[in-house]
């Protein structure tokens, strides 16, 4: 099975962290803003992501508190966790919480889920990272068990019901098996906006790296069932590529001293703080400058092309809130149209799923 360039129109999205370099409660009043500048802008989605305790990496423990915030302040733009760390929750409470945000939103909700995370969050919440994987299994089969409105031990059975978000799971992995996983459960596929190279192949694009798991994710759906591919990537855009670059080497440069002090075994040392900003750029799969910088950079992705939903994030970046205003507009206005996004018209939006494309203008972009 493949991903052709037959494929209806890419839907676009924007992700963040929440990592705005402010106190966390201004941080969620940005991020609300930003999410509502990208709906006024077209943008087809907004994902949040989870992370506890390192304000650095993430600073949103909560995304169903906050996702019901940005609801009361949206009207179309449909809202996607972008994980939630499945093994650090209870899975009944997760598949409650995800239920009444979605009845509140008007059906507005995307689940994606995930393994997780910083590995010394775990022991707070009972468990080691290197149980994640069982534990995520177990967690995500109550939760698929609680929506279908089946019995659950002890007997008692959800409410409300939800058996309509059973078509709105996202799994995100880095790996071949992982996305084999979600294939054979009929979910959506995320891929991350970047992810480490092994020591095997420490020059390899992440194209390469994704490509295998996209093969794995088609081959394992079952027959019938629609593609579902989120592309995220990290994307700031500015007026003048100088002061885009400007910025990019405060960001880079910060976030890299913690990447490179990071290193799993078998992975590849990353650039550390002291490396060549183009070196940075590279190592860290970023995408930054004026339109038609990024247009040029992201049309060599060529695993970018094969995804149904290309959400796009300004971390690791992380310029000033004003800057990201911009980089939203220029996105939806030059970018998202060059690689086959058409906004849809004003009054033309639905509440219907991401997991039923509904366009059929076809994807030039990439041929």
């Amino acid at each position: 099975m493949t991903l052709s360039q037959t494929s209806p129109a890419k839907r676009l999205g924007f992700f963040s962290r929440l990592l705005d370099d402010v106190p966390a409660g201004e941080r969620y009043r940005l991020v609300t803003e930003q999410i509502a500048h990208a709906e006024a802008f077209g943008f087809d989605s907004a994902w949040v992501a989870q992370h506890h305790f390192h304000e650095h990496e993430g600073g949103l423990p909560s995304p169903f508190v906050f996702l019901a915030h940005v609801a009361a302040r949206t009207r179309r733009i449909r809202l996607g966790t972008g994980i939630v760390t499945l093994p650090m929750e209870n899975a009944v409470r997760v598949a409650e919480d995800a239920i009444v945000l979605d009845l509140l939103s008007g059906g507005r909700l995307e689940l994606g889920v995930g393994t997780g995370g910083t590995p010394e969050s775990f022991a707070a919440f009972g468990i080691t990272s290197e149980d994640r994987s069982a534990v995520y299994a177990r967690h995500l089969a109550v939760v698929r068990e609680a929506w279908a409105g089946r019995p659950l031990p002890g007997g008692d059975r959800l409410y409300p019901a939800a058996e309509q978000l059973l078509g709105r799971i996202w799994q995100a992995t880095f790996s071949v098996a992982g996305g084999e996983r979600a294939g054979q459960a009929g979910d959506g596929l995320m891929l991350s906006r970047t992810q480490p190279r092994t020591a095997d192949a420490p020059n390899a694009s992440l194209s390469d790296l994704q490509h295998p798991i996209i093969d794995a994710y088609l081959a394992a759906l079952p027959a019938g069932s629609t593609p579902r591919i989120v592309g995220s990537r990290s994307l700031f855009v500015a007026d003048d590529r100088n002061e885009a670059l400007r910025l990019a080497d405060v960001g880079l440069r910060r976030s890299a001293s913690r990447f490179a002090a990071a290193v799993s075994p078998g992975q590849a040392p990353r650039p550390g703080p002291d490396a060549p900003l183009e070196t940075l750029i590279a190592a860290y799969d970023v995408h930054v400058g004026t339109p038609d910088d990024v247009i040029a950079s992201l049309r060599a992705d060529t695993a970018l092309a094969r995804t149904t939903d290309i959400v796009f994030q300004v971390h690791s970046v992380d310029p000033p809130h004003a800057q990201i205003l911009r980089s939203i507009e220029l996105t939806a206005t030059h970018v998202a149209p060059a690689l086959g996004w058409v906004r849809k018209q004003p009054g033309n939006a639905t509440a219907a799923s991401l997991a039923t494309p509904t366009s059929a203008t076809r994807i030039e972009a990439f041929a």
